[in-house]
């Protein structure tokens, strides 16, 4: 996992790919680098560390190239250091490659390129297909880079340079995203749009096991095995300024605090009250075998896993059909029963995510029909399901999500209610629920108020090493999606359970100095929740409850109590995980820890 950027034109290349990477970082951050040609020299610079260690190297020292690529790395094989760090030389030093994905079958080629008398000296599979690449070299870096990738197993996203070809770029994708923009005189490769955006919305999308050429008067693509492709130019449908900080200190603030724009971006055009119905044409083609589906399986990874287990609770509830959630990493080596009648969504933010992928094309390949639910056009998931419907809340930077939650929770929410209506949910019960859900960024909104309460809270536990959440129903989703957010960001251990299960085993790590946050909104599990908190209580633990505003009884058991305004019980999630939020989001920030960059974490989980 890593982001890669390449510049080919008119302009000096430095600054521009210098930029491209400081948009990437959320991708990778342990090293970073750069090459570029220069008066027909490779020059290449690496550094450990963030981007800014990389740039205190480069001083100036690269300007006047009008070519190059640059790469900060998320390690997977060998540490973060300077010898590790991207971009790789071939054996003459006048190949570079950067390089986002696996080679499963490096030490195979290592040991055929030993054989050859070709040493690898750093600890990483990139560095294999490099020299694997410079020992194909026959005057062609188009050909040697198609030789080698066909000897390759695993995944990759590339962009190669070579001083014999210094007006080329040469680039390749499998299973790992790769865009061309296309400008002015000149062109971009990147593994994400942040890094073109500033420079042209227009773009291609790469598709797996394809070559893109690209020269300063233009490129063209083809498959590994050189035949002709075709690509249209798409539009990328956000602006620079939508992945700037503005006034906020971290991008999961302003995510956080965008999540009713978002939602609100969500539904519009969705949500038809006149006819209580819901309009999703990114399903208008498989209506017809949605409606009559049998069953329903949902698969994503992380914070998408937790999205579709309250996509679980509403599809059974309101249209009826028997739904499971499965983690995509596990559903993937397995051999999975998929009947007739089987649908498979596939969740996820980026749409780029090994796990859901691999799982979506098992049961593509199994029969199912394959939908997706995914916040990037242009993406693979959505490019590779039979249909699906895009969650529309603008990029999200930073590596804990949490508008791209709300923004899956109402996708499936709408789901549910387009399939109820059409199996057996009535016209006044579908209207007061859809009428219940375009209320709810209002309802965000003032839950947002709590952000200074959560803060305060927070500080006193600055120092607790563990915690629990504890949910009920619709609320278990809620706990454990609180839970990791606390993980992620603020490197506390913390557990998410479902209330009633606490008894049986975890209540015996319950003391005086444990925090357990408790969602207890009014539900009909309510009275049972109460009881868990007792229970809590009577072991000295310190409760933080999440309650409906008007509920005075829990304020008599809670140490401290987040109000969050009443909505209906099947849309609570999209309101009860907001404290849960900004309480993570502020224990990190007064930990000390770098909330968009959280050690070990990076955005877009392209590797297994």
């Amino acid at each position: 996992m890593c982001g890669i950027v390449a510049y080919i034109g008119q302009r000096n290349a430095c600054p521009i790919l210098m930029e491209g990477l400081k948009r990437l970082e959320y991708r990778g951050y342990d090293s970073a680098g750069i090459a570029i040609i220069r008066d027909g020299k490779l020059l290449l610079r690496r550094a450990a560390g963030r981007i800014s260690v990389l740039e205190t190297k480069i001083d100036g020292s690269l300007d006047g190239a009008c070519i190059g690529m640059a790469h900060t790395r998320w390690a997977t094989h060998g540490a973060p250091t300077e010898q590790n760090a991207h971009p790789h030389l071939d054996h003459t030093g006048q190949l570079a490659l950067i390089h986002n994905g696996i080679i499963e079958n490096y030490r195979t080629l290592r040991a055929f390129l030993q054989q050859q008398g070709i040493e690898v000296e750093s600890e990483t599979d990139t560095e294999v297909l490099a020299k694997l690449v410079g020992h194909f070299y026959n005057g062609s870096l188009e050909e040697s880079v198609r030789k080698a990738l066909r000897e390759v197993r695993g995944t990759f996203g590339i962009a190669v340079l070579d001083a014999r070809e210094p007006d080329l770029i040469v680039a390749a994708r499998r299973g790992s995203p790769l865009i061309i923009g296309v400008g002015k005189d000149e062109y971009l490769i990147a593994s994400d749009a942040a890094a073109i955006v500033q420079h042209t919305p227009q773009v291609i999308y790469l598709s797996d096991n394809e070559v893109a050429v690209v020269r300063r008067d233009g490129f063209h693509t083809t498959t590994l095995d050189a035949a002709p492709v075709s690509k249209e130019v798409e539009e990328i449908e956000w602006t620079i300024e939508q992945i700037e900080l503005g006034d906020h200190q971290h991008f999961m603030s302003k995510e956080i605090f965008e999540q009713p724009e978002a939602l609100r971006n969500c539904l519009r055009g969705r949500i038809d009250l006149d006819e209580s119905r819901v309009v999703l044409g990114g399903l208008s083609s498989v209506a017809r075998e949605l409606i009559r589906a049998q069953r329903i399986i949902l698969t994503a990874c992380g914070t998408a896993w937790h999205a579709a287990l309250i996509g679980e609770y509403l599809i059974e509830e309101l249209a009826r059909i028997p739904c499971e959630t499965e983690y995509a990493s596990e559903f993937r080596y397995r051999n999975p029963i998929i009947e007739d009648g089987t649908v498979v969504i596939a969740i996820s933010q980026s749409g780029e995510t090994a796990d859901t992928l691999a799982a979506m094309r098992e049961a593509k390949e199994k029969g199912a029909l394959a939908l997706g639910i995914v916040n990037s056009v242009g993406s693979t998931v959505a490019r590779e399901t039979d249909a699906g419907v895009f969650i529309h809340v603008g990029p999200e930077i930073g590596v804990a999500s949490t508008k791209a939650f709300v923004g899956q929770v109402a996708v499936l929410a709408m789901i549910a209610a387009f399939l109820g209506r059409r199996r057996h949910l009535g016209q006044s019960a579908c209207r007061e629920y859809l009428s219940a859900l375009q209320q709810i960024p209002e309802r965000i909104e003032r839950t947002l108020e709590l952000s200074s309460q959560t803060r305060q809270i927070a500080s006193q536990f600055v120092d607790a090493g563990n915690w629990l959440y504890l949910g009920r129903g619709l609320q278990y989703p809620v706990a454990i999606e609180g839970a990791l957010k606390l993980k992620e960001i603020s490197y506390v251990h913390a557990e998410g359970l479902p209330a009633a299960e606490m008894k049986h085993g975890p209540i015996a790590l319950i003391n005086e100095d444990m925090p357990v946050v408790v969602i207890a909104p009014r539900d009909h599990l309510y009275e049972k929740v109460i009881s868990n908190i007792e229970e809590v209580r009577s072991r000295g633990g310190r409760v933080i409850a999440v309650a409906t505003e008007g509920d005075t009884q829990i304020d008599q058991l809670a140490e401290f109590v987040l109000y969050v305004p009443a909505v209906p019980e099947y849309l609570q999630p999209l309101v009860t995980v907001v404290p849960l939020q900004l309480l993570a989001y502020h224990m990190a920030v007064l930990r000390g820890c770098d909330v968009d960059k959280p050690r070990n974490l990076a955005k877009s989980v392209t590797v297994e």
